[in-house]
């Protein structure tokens, strides 16, 4: 299903892949220009969910436009940001009062960890910089979220321009750090956070940050329901900010409005992106509490932050009619109904042998793949499971999105999955169908 392109003057990430040229999209499908029609179970990587085509977004991002296109931030305020934020908040866990806008959830995680030194600052804290976050994680593609961010595939190149943040061990049950079972565990996953606030010095450190469920470099982790009540109690026994990391997981995704709900937690601030706005439009947020706002207020103290598209009217309008969209047509929920079927039937891909773990919470999912079963020895890099499960999909009309590192940074391939939140259960078993055909293509070229 490969399509022929002219050469291209785009500096894509790439260059030895041929891109195929995706010319539209309508519900949970999209087509390429050469007539190619694909399930895109991956819904743009977490962002369209509300699926593609939607006329009244058009209509309100022209409406907009019309009116007002731009507004800087740092002088200006506009009816749809707003609103928008209005809205939000009314989702927002409870105690959460505030939402400053950024273009993506890179910004919002940059727009995070800024906000929580200057909070730390404005209360005479100003030791306190440095953030926690945990390996097998991704916060973002800016030098500061880099630098949170636990994946050393995406760090390598950059390590020597990296600040130097204290990282632990991820919440990963099927590999655990510790070679230990849950439930008698003792989540030492959990008690690595305060170990590690010991060592290096509470009075060093503003926030820690973590996805409620470990997202694309990670495939769908889901902690012990135990884990983020004792990290809550950590941060708040040493002053430490809770940052919980949305950007994939808010607005719906897991059946829960935001992920952390399903834990029982409310933490300091939350960053959300993708979803958002559907893909309408960039846009990214951090969602903030009452304490955090607290001291900038009693300081008469200016953010000492700006982004010059975050917070644009163009992008609150389409946002806000996509979170219209996403609420009347109870998206959440038919993520929580549909996800359980979904959840039921990626297991049934159990029986490939080279699938070593399945993992899902609403529609979000993920497969992991081995070499080996009893052993979860993982494949080795140059066998390049992912990029051929990738693109055996692709043939056969499904996108899926690969990842690698899962073993030791370096192997342990998963495939990704993030359907629209329109899926039905025919959508699912159409997706398992194809991923079903697209692994045993693979393995029998193993």
């Amino acid at each position: 299903m490969a399509t022929t392109q002219p050469k291209s003057n785009v500096f894509s990430l790439d260059p030895t892949y041929q891109y195929p040229m995706i010319d539209r999209g309508e519900g949970v499908y999209i087509w390429d220009t050469a007539g190619n029609k694909y399930l895109d179970a991956i819904a743009g990587i977490g962002v369209t969910n509300i699926g593609y085509g939607r006329q009244r977004v058009a209509d309100a991002l022209a409406a907009q436009a019309k009116k007002l296109c731009y507004a800087v931030g740092n002088k200006f305020t506009t009816a749809p940001v707003e609103r928008l934020a209005s809205e939000i908040v009314r989702f927002a866990p409870a105690g959460m009062r505030y939402v400053h806008f950024g273009s993506g959830g890179s910004e919002a995680n940059e727009i995070a960890i800024k906000m929580a030194r200057q909070y730390q600052f404005l209360r005479g804290k100003e030791s306190k910089h440095q953030v926690v976050s945990r390996w097998i994680s991704y916060h973002g593609a800016t030098l500061g979220t880099l630098s949170a961010t636990g994946s050393a595939g995406r760090r390598r190149i950059y390590l020597p321009m990296l600040l130097d943040w204290p990282h632990i061990p991820p919440v990963y049950c099927y590999r655990c750090p510790w070679n230990k079972t849950y439930p008698g565990c003792g989540l030492p996953c959990a008690a690595e956070l305060e170990a590690t606030i010991q060592k290096v010095g509470a009075e060093k450190i503003t926030a820690f940050i973590a996805e409620p469920i470990t997202a694309s470099v990670g495939g769908s982790i889901v902690p012990p329901k135990e884990y983020f009540p004792i990290i809550r109690d950590i941060c708040d026994h040493y002053d430490i900010l809770l940052i919980v990391d949305e950007v994939v997981t808010g607005f719906g995704r897991t059946g829960k409005h935001f992920a952390i709900e399903h834990f029982g937690v409310v933490p300091d601030i939350i960053t959300t992106g993708k979803g958002i706005s559907g893909g309408y439009a960039p846009m990214g947020a951090a969602i903030v509490a009452e304490k955090v706002r607290a001291p900038f207020v009693e300081k008469g103290a200016t953010f000492e932050h700006v982004f010059t598209y975050g917070g644009n009217p163009l992008s609150a309008a389409a946002a806000g009619e996509v979170l219209k969209i996403w609420e009347e047509e109870k998206l959440t929920e038919n993520a929580a109904q549909v996800g359980a079927y979904f959840g039921e039937r990626l297991q049934t891909l159990r029986e490939h042998a080279i699938v070593g773990d399945v993992r899902s919470i609403g529609l979000m999912g993920a497969l992991e793949f081995v070499r080996d079963r009893a052993t979860k020895e993982p494949f080795p890099t140059e066998t390049r499971l992912g990029a051929r499960i990738l693109k055996a999909g692709l043939a056969r009309g499904v996108v899926t999105y690969p990842g690698s590192g899962m073993a030791d940074g370096t192997r342990g391939d998963i495939i990704s999955l993030y359907p629209p939140l329109i899926f039905t259960q025919a959508h699912v078993d159409e997706l398992v169908e194809k991923l079903d055909a697209t692994l045993s293509e693979v393995e029998k070229g193993l």
